[in-house]
């Protein structure tokens, strides 16, 4: 079904060759310059030009090779999904943020498909906005994301409601108290994401909504892996500011103590996110009730 100029046009984007993709293909050079003539003729562009290092894509070139691309992820989901009516079992790929990665997610999905006949799950991390471009590229069949909603592009579900919350150790001075200022967290050692992650914006966000700034406060290191944070703040090498839901492990263990920041609400929601013509709403239902189910249990 997908055209085979669609596949060459992707193989020489590849490789650069017409002689690798023509192998690549099992097809002889004529035929994928060939190939690659009536694309060009079709669309009215040149896909390529040719230079000593290679073959190069041309800027209409790079937007076709985008929606070739789009184009062969849809092919292959089609055979995914026709196979999976087929013989009932579902295979899906499943995005999430690196915050879900220190969460209960990785349990969540681990337990609905071991629990569920012919689910396979495959998790892959990366940062909210290339989940949202894979989501819509069909290279993820769901997303858990989170923030305070989802490009309209797509249908989501809410899983949790979640907050960002001061986390330090148990042995720290402040760990008794109810609450902390932020006059307290000025005087603290901060140990924070990256500015570039979504929890780093929102409690940014949240200080500049205050005529306040991340200039003002002691951030001694910065780090993006939330495992590595925690580690740090329990051997009381500072504080940080993380989601709740990251640390509820640690905070039943009592290695970490979690408080909420005065004047600062900084609540946000854990989402199932898909396109919106996803079929399996069975999948969802599962996912979302074992969701549920498993976060009461470390509540």
């Amino acid at each position: 079904m997908l055209s085979v100029r669609t596949r060459s046009l992707i193989a020489v984007a590849d490789t650069k060759n017409f002689t690798k993709a023509a192998s690549m293909l099992s097809l002889t050079q004529p035929a994928i310059s060939h190939h690659i003539s009536q694309l060009e003729e079709e669309l009215g562009v040149s896909l390529f030009i040719r230079k000593k290092s290679g073959l190069e894509l041309t800027p209409e070139g790079e937007t076709a090779v985008r929606y070739a691309r789009r184009m062969n992820v849809l092919y292959n989901k089609l055979r995914k999904d026709l196979l999976d009516i087929e013989n009932q079992p579902a295979k899906l790929c499943i995005g999430i943020t690196h915050t879900a990665e220190s969460n209960l997610t990785a349990e969540i999905l681990a337990r609905c498909s071991s629990e569920t006949a012919g689910l396979s799950i495959m998790i892959v991390t990366d940062t909210i906005n290339n989940l949202y471009a894979r989501l819509e590229n069909y290279e993820l069949d769901l997303a858990i994301v989170e923030g305070t909603g989802s490009p309209q592009a797509f249908s989501s579900l809410v899983l949790n409601t979640d907050f960002l919350v001061c986390v330090m150790s148990a042995d720290n001075s402040l760990a008794s108290k109810a609450m902390i200022t932020l006059s307290e967290l000025k005087s603290e050692p901060l140990i924070l994401r990256l500015p570039s992650s979504a929890t780093r914006m929102q409690f940014d966000a949240e200080l500049r909504a205050m005529n306040d700034s991340p200039d003002n406060y002691n951030i001694i290191l910065e780090v993006d892996n939330i495992a590595t944070i925690k580690d740090l703040v329990r051997k009381n090498l500072g504080i940080s500011v993380l989601p709740q839901s990251a640390c509820l492990k640690e905070l039943r263990k009592g290695n970490l103590v979690a408080l909420p920041i005065e004047n600062l609400s900084m609540a946000r929601e854990t989402r199932l996110v898909y396109n919106k013509d996803f079929s399996r709403m069975d999948i969802l239902q599962t996912i979302t009730g074992t969701y549920r189910d498993t976060i009461r249990k470390y509540q």
